[in-house]
């Protein structure tokens, strides 16, 4: 107050000139008025379907591992939510493919099988878990020495079917089903004896490079924008010695469009076995 009294004291001295000047000294001698107190509060947690959503958006970009990470975020969340289960097993698998880790790529099948068995469990009539089952021991097998991947050939046989029987237009099952005809096929005759005689997989005696063939037929049929299909159906008919087929097939999967997260690597493939193709 003291302060006060003394600019109005000072402003009589100066005269009226002196004013704005004056009471610009004054407002910033008064002390500030107390400003109230803010917290931010942090952000909510998101659910397990925003974060599913998210993981969704990640797989539509080919962004695998960006997808993997969201989804076991989502299971963290809710460790029973099936489509979290059967998005975690499909992008694991994916990401597992092309590692040169071994010991990673075969941490990554596990998790994938061990997703795809949760989401059998949570929704026994559900072909995604069946299917990613079949697909996460499929590629174990695939990564297994010969012998041990008879060991596998049951188990994802029957996934697969599994699959189809609740969805008959199921088109990643059907490719599941071409291939295992086809890597049966393409087993020595010793080590198939082999897996007769010691694993009682009487099974392999129904595989047919027929089987095979008609099979990733059909998976063309139901999804024919996939890359993936187009690929593995012109191996099967490379190895059946239908060179004219494989070679216009190997054509239409480098003409295809980049969907599934290694499509680049499928390409690749497609052209490097079209260059090698008599």
């Amino acid at each position: 107050m003291r302060a006060v009294m003394g600019a109005v004291r000072f402003l009589t001295v100066l005269g009226a000139r002196a004013l704005p000047a004056a009471v610009a000294l004054v407002v910033a001698s008064a002390p500030s008025p107390a400003q109230p107190s803010t917290t931010v509060s942090p952000p909510a947690p998101l659910s397990a379907r925003e974060l599913i959503t998210r993981g969704d958006r990640e797989f539509i970009a080919r962004r695998a591992s960006a997808a993997l990470s969201l989804y076991e975020q989502a299971l963290a969340v809710e460790p029973r939510n099936y489509d979290a289960l059967t998005r975690a097993a499909r992008d694991a698998i994916d990401v597992g493919e092309f590692m040169t880790d071994a010991p990673a790529r075969t941490g990554l099948y596990r998790r994938a099988e061990r997703y795809a068995r949760t989401a059998v469990d949570v929704n026994p009539k559900g072909a995604e878990g069946h299917f990613e089952l079949s697909r996460a021991l499929g590629r174990t097998a695939l990564a297994a020495g010969p012998r041990d991947r008879v060991k596998f050939a049951k188990e994802v046989r029957a996934a697969a079917e599994a699959a189809v029987a609740i969805d008959p237009n199921h088109a990643g099952a059907w490719h599941v089903l071409g291939v295992w005809n086809a890597e049966v096929m393409r087993l020595s005759g010793l080590t198939r004896a082999f897996a007769r005689t010691f694993l009682g997989a009487q099974v392999f005696n129904e595989a047919s490079w027929e089987k095979a063939r008609t099979m990733m037929e059909k998976s063309v049929q139901l999804e024919p924008t996939r890359l993936v299909h187009k690929l593995d159906l012109a191996r099967v008919y490379r190895d059946m010695g239908r060179a004219a087929d494989a070679r216009t097939t190997y054509e239409a999967a480098l003409a295809s469009a980049l969907i599934d997260a290694n499509d680049e690597r499928y390409k690749a493939a497609a052209e490097s076995e079209l260059a090698r193709l008599k």
